[in-house]
């Protein structure tokens, strides 16, 4: 790409508008509620942001949105990039109060909810008295209906884009989640993915988590790509999709890979995938066995990252992590990551430390409302979410786990994400979780909590078989206890597990 050309578009913040004025017809956004072209997205963007403003809505203020993967939630992203706002998707998973904490906390002055999402409309209700609440959908409307905001709205590009920002929350796995916060910035449209003309991105997740928005979203439509927004994902659905749309870069995680390697050969087979080119995939580490299948399966297309919704961190391609399986890769850029001690000082390759990222330039942040969080996380430039793991001699990162899920039994430190890594090369095991309880000679012991393959039932001899399988491969303080079978292990969405409710459900038990 021209620089020059490249240099306007990120100054202006305005890729949308860039691709409206030289593929006006092009297909944007393709999903079950309905399609937009770029020159659609980019006027109902302007509308949005007349509309907005029209009501006193204006640079600098917050506006939570609350909606399902549709062209809407794009156009308000779009909107709110170009209008100086800061933006808070929030998982409309979530309780009513849950997300209520979230709009009440992010300081929104607009409320944007979906009317197909129940939670979301009761949440409009409750703030319909102090906000302005804008509905997506035909009924129940809440404030005014968003599709009457926009469609009288003036059009015309507006001329004094002011790039805005985006305030997500994190998952919040211990107490309240807390918001990421970020300067508003003109956004860096890079092409690291490669796009081009032929290229089609599969959005499998929902977008208001990180990846999915900046990966699925951001990324593609910033250099021209259509996105084809998924809204219940299923692992038939993804495979008929890819044919369907000759898609050629999407993102997954690694709860997908499972049910995706599930399939039964006659449905895997049924599917042309020979389109893709990229398959990106992290928010959580893939167990090796898994990884492996699906390079056998899909060919070397897989990308692994190690990031956050605070920021990036490595990249690892396929044929690098066969040479090294297990790793996240190597940082990016490659003074990104360290591994160090409590004030991110370096340790020694080979040595379990704390995961230090470095911010970069323009992507500094702190914790909404939480100084206190900020402080502790961050050494300067460096910030921890709090994971463990080491960097071999080549410099790769390999991850050890969380330190609030480190096990401390008799004094020594026992890493949750090793047991679970030796556990998932069982057949009998579909997905583990490793945790800690307590123990009131050792201070904890070692439980794993285990999905059994399909052709497995719960026994005392499966448990045997599990724990002597361990025993082969581990030293003896680190293995398994016992093992508690479930039918599902509790998950965010990402991929993560909610140790702490396994925790909480098995403290007890005797």
């Amino acid at each position: 790409m021209d620089p020059e050309l490249q240099a306007r578009r990120t100054a202006e913040g305005r890729a949308i508008t860039y691709w409206a004025t030289v593929a006006p017809e092009r297909l944007a956004i393709a999903s079950p509620y309905g399609d937009r072209s770029f020159a659609e997205l980019d006027a109902r963007a302007d509308q949005l942001v007349r509309g907005l403003r029209g009501r006193g809505i204006t640079a600098g203020d917050g506006v939570a949105l609350v909606a399902r993967n549709r062209p809407e939630f794009v156009e308000v992203w779009a909107a709110c990039r170009r209008a100086g706002l800061r933006l808070t998707p929030i998982n409309w998973h979530l309780t009513v109060d849950e997300m209520s904490y979230i709009v009440s906390d992010c300081e929104a002055r607009a409320l944007v909810v979906d009317s197909g999402v129940a939670p979301a409309v009761e949440l409009g209700e409750h703030h319909a008295d102090a906000l302005l609440v804008l509905t997506i959908g035909d009924a129940p409307t809440m404030g005014e209906p968003y599709a009457g905001v926009v469609g009288t709205a003036a059009t015309g590009s507006i001329d004094d884009a002011t790039p805005g920002s985006l305030m997500l929350y994190t998952s919040g796995t211990t107490g309240r989640p807390k918001g990421v916060r970020k300067q508003p910035h003109p956004p860096i449209v890079d092409n690291l993915a490669g796009y081009d003309a032929e290229s089609v991105h599969l959005c499998t997740g929902p977008l208001y988590h990180a990846a999915p928005l900046n990966i699925s979203l951001i990324s593609p439509l910033s250099n021209g790509a259509p996105v084809v927004l998924m809204d219940t994902w299923t692992a038939p659905e993804t495979l008929r999709l890819i044919e369907h749309h000759r898609v050629t870069h999407t993102h997954v995680v690694r709860t997908m890979f499972h049910r995706m390697l599930a399939l039964d050969d006659e449905t895997r087979d049924a599917y042309d995938l020979s389109s893709l080119r990229l398959v990106v995939h992290g928010a959580a580490p893939c167990p090796v066995p898994v990884k492996q299948a699906m390079i056998a399966w899909l060919g070397p297309v897989l990308v692994e990252y190690y990031a956050s919704t605070e920021g990036a961190g490595t990249l690892v391609d396929a044929t690098t992590w066969l040479r090294k399986p297990g790793t996240v890769g190597r940082p990016y850029p490659d003074d990104q990551i360290i591994v160090g001690d409590e004030d991110a000082q370096p340790v020694p390759a080979g040595e379990i430390g704390t995961v230090w990222v470095k911010s970069l330039p323009g992507e500094e942040f702190e914790y909404f409302h939480d100084p206190e969080k900020t402080e502790r996380n961050q050494r300067g430039a460096w910030y921890t979410l709090g994971d463990l793991g080491y960097v071999d001699e080549d410099g790769y990162l390999f991850l050890a786990g969380r330190s609030a899920e480190l096990i401390i039994s008799g004094g020594v430190n026992i890493y949750p994400a090793e047991i679970d890594a030796v556990l998932l090369e069982h057949p009998a095991v579909r997905d583990v979780a490793t945790i800690g309880i307590p123990n009131d000679e050792w201070g904890e012991e070692v439980l794993a909590v285990v999905e059994l393959a399909a052709a497995t039932e719960p026994s005392s001899a499966t448990t045997a078989t599990l724990i002597e399988h361990c025993r082969e491969r581990l030293a003896r303080f680190k293995c398994p206890r016992a093992i508690e079978f479930v039918e599902q292990l509790p998950r965010q969405d990402n991929g993560k597990v909610y140790r702490q409710v396994l925790r909480d459900r098995f403290a007890a038990r005797p």
